[in-house]
């Protein structure tokens, strides 16, 4: 006669009344109840946190990628024909030529930037000027995104209607509103036989948008690149070129290319030199958290111990029964597997689930806690984006179920084997 077939259904018929326990073996089936919540608890704060860290990662990098230059090449400081110390780039619009012929670069533009103070009705802030054309303008997605901004661009750039773009940030900062007229005050002004005089200009508030970066929004004011030229001094030259590729997260191998085209005597600069330490404390921060949750879903696995030895002491009886009448060690340990490793399947889905829930409500999960705290739970200055993203990564969820599962079934087979290995007449010894 062949023996049964390993995972046969009678085993799984065992294993299933024993995790059903009666009421006066309540014992078993609470410890039952708290390794399942536990598994489940352990896994949906696994896939929880790396969904957050994942989210939070891709909104800081599409920010940064939205919003500014993949590339900025810069000018080695020479002597100028004044004789002064000068980085401006005079063949602005022949580099920028060359390097759009570069394979991956999608764009390239001229660039004048400065620091100015923004006045309107006696309030007052440091902001950055970037001169852009307007074409250039409006390839930036965070910028010209009109379901994230007021006013329109339709007037920037157009000759004499100084009309300028400014952040969410600005704005509220000097309680500006589209159509308000505000004053940029440079101390790189006017030359005159007594010296540089502060440059006093006003501009028409046109656009106002949001980048999603609270660094960005509340610093920076876009302003035709013609008149960013008058107003800083620097006719007929830019201050960098800011370039756009097809594969920004590539950007160091074509670095090399780019400043080749644009000539001898220029440095690149690339948004990951620039966001750099703040990626990789990410990613440091993002294997910590892995390993300090993954030990949180051992201890949560580790209750699945406890339940089975007591499972096993409790139906000492029943195994030395079941022995006698022919079952063999190896028929007993995997009904005693499946105890275990059914409540771990079952704890694992169930946090997969309320994981997934949570990624994808996240938006109002935290406004009910924003409102429960009475608000101000997220800062924006702090944290440099506006809510709290989430990002469900399906390797992220498999990485999550299978450590589970894993350590699930690993520690289930120790308390199994003791029960596979007990003395059938010294289980029946006192019955």
């Amino acid at each position: 006669m062949s023996s049964p077939a390993p995972f046969s259904r009678f085993e799984w018929m065992i294993a299933w009344r024993y995790l059903r326990a009666r009421r006066a073996e309540g014992g078993v089936s609470v410890m039952t109840w708290i390794s399942l919540i536990g598994i489940t608890l352990a896994v949906f704060a696994l896939i929880a946190t790396l969904a957050v860290r994942a989210g939070f990662r891709a909104e800081f990098v599409d920010t940064i990628l939205g919003a500014n230059a993949h590339v900025t090449v810069y000018s080695v400081p020479y002597t100028s024909e004044t004789g002064a110390t000068s980085r401006a780039i005079t063949d602005y619009d022949a580099m920028a030529e060359r390097v759009r012929a570069v394979p991956g670069v999608v764009r390239a533009a001229p660039l004048v930037k400065g620091q100015v103070m923004a006045s309107f009705q006696g309030e007052t802030r440091g902001v950055q000027v970037f001169g852009m054309r307007a074409d250039d303008l409006r390839a930036l997605p965070r910028i010209a995104d009109p379901e994230t901004s007021l006013g329109s661009l339709d007037g920037y750039g157009v000759e004499n209607n100084p009309v300028i773009a400014i952040g969410t940030g600005v704005a509220r900062e000097l309680g500006v509103v589209v159509g308000d007229t505000i004053r940029l005050i440079s101390p790189d002004g006017a030359r005159t036989p007594f010296g540089t005089t502060p440059r006093v200009s006003n501009y028409m508030v046109g656009y106002i948008f949001s980048a999603g970066r609270y660094d960005v929004d509340v610093t920076r004011v876009y302003m035709p690149f013609a008149e960013a030229q008058v107003y800083f001094n620097s006719e007929g030259a830019a201050t960098e070129l800011e370039v756009i590729t097809e594969h920004p997260e590539e950007v160091d191998e074509i670095v090399g290319p780019i400043l080749t085209a644009a000539g001898e005597r220029t440095i690149g600069w690339t948004w990951k030199n620039a966001s750099g330490s703040f990626l990789r404390a990410l990613d440091i921060e993002d294997n910590v958290m892995f390993v300090i949750l993954s030990v949180l879903v051992l201890i949560a696995a580790m209750n699945i111990v406890s339940g089975l030895i007591m499972l096993v002491k409790n139906k000492g009886r029943d195994i030395g029964i079941l022995r006698t009448i022919g079952l063999t060690e190896g028929t007993i340990l995997r009904v005693f597997f499946i105890c275990g490793s059914l409540t771990g399947v079952i704890g694992t889905l169930g946090g997969v689930a309320l994981g997934v829930l949570f990624a994808t409500y996240i938006d109002p999960i935290f406004s009910f806690v924003n409102y429960v705290a009475g608000g101000g739970v997220w800062d924006p200055s702090i944290r440099g984006i506006y809510a709290l993203p989430a990002k469900l990564q399906w390797g992220d969820v498999m990485s999550a179920v299978i450590l589970s599962l894993g350590l699930s079934f690993v520690v289930t087979i120790f308390p199994a084997r003791r029960a596979a290995r007990m003395n059938p007449v010294e289980a029946l010894r006192y019955e």
